[in-house]
């Protein structure tokens, strides 16, 4: 293992229910109520996406760009009170970068929210950061994670990648990371290169959803360390102008 790069949202802070609320907000002043058939089309997808897909349930009563602009309002605001890092991420991270472990951060969520939850994950322990619009292509494919790897100069068949959702999944895989799966509203279904995570984080997994929402976890206090560092790494975003170069490695088979 040389690297391990983690998936953000319902990864390591406790932000799908944000998403899930902003989106049912929009949903609803479209006249469409989510339901958990809605989860696989909703969690772990990018903004525009998530907004094709309402744009596409709701008979086109608004346009994708505006319903995408409303969602990431809409997320923003939540996210900007305080997300809530998930039980044991702080002490994992902190483990594997005293371990000098390299460390990436390979999101679906704009560079505006990446930016945001950073202070409560240590952005000094991340070496590179990789956010939507950041490669050519978001999750399902396998950009994000190839420039990551590409970013830190190792190949992306020698990384673990940390994953919750099938859409986060697929893009490791194709990228030819090992991939360890966490617990997550969207089952994911065991395969060849997956390892799942703990069957339970403390009993703080995402709840059902309940009349059509998540449950919030409980408060906790954020590590000492977050945000700050004696000698912080060099953090590396990646350019929205830089392609995929051909010729990376390709996912083993």
């Amino acid at each position: 293992m040389r690297a391990v790069l983690f998936d953000m949202d319902g990864t390591l802070v406790d932000t799908e229910p944000l998403w899930w609320r902003a989106t049912e907000a929009v949903a609803e002043s479209l006249g469409y109520d989510l339901t958990e058939a809605d989860v696989p089309a909703v969690l772990g997808r990018s903004a525009a996406d998530t907004a094709g897909y309402l744009y596409a349930v709701t008979g086109g009563r608004s346009t994708a760009p505006g319903i995408a602009a409303d969602l990431l309002a809409g997320f923003h605001e939540r996210v900007a009170r305080g997300p809530e890092p998930l039980p044991g991420a702080l002490e994992l991270l902190h483990a594997l970068t005293a371990a000098g472990v390299p460390l990436g951060l390979v999101s679906a969520s704009s560079r505006e929210i990446v930016d945001l939850v950073l202070p409560y994950l240590g952005p000094h322990r991340f070496a590179v950061t990789v956010a939507d619009g950041e490669t050519p292509r978001t999750k399902p494919h396998p950009d994000p994670y190839l420039a990551a790897a590409a970013a830190l100069g190792v190949d992306p068949r020698s990384c673990v990648a940390v994953e919750d959702s099938p859409t986060g999944l697929a893009s490791a895989e194709a990228a030819g990371c090992s991939v360890l799966v966490v617990p997550s509203t969207v089952p994911v279904l065991p395969a060849h290169r997956r390892r799942p995570g703990p069957a339970d984080r403390g009993g703080s997994g995402p709840a059902p959803l309940p009349g059509g929402g998540l449950s919030p976890r409980p408060a906790r206090h954020h590590d000492e360390g977050a945000g700050r560092a004696p000698r912080p790494a060099r953090r590396r975003t990646v350019s929205p102008a830089r392609p995929v170069p051909a010729g990376w490695p390709r996912p083993c088979r």
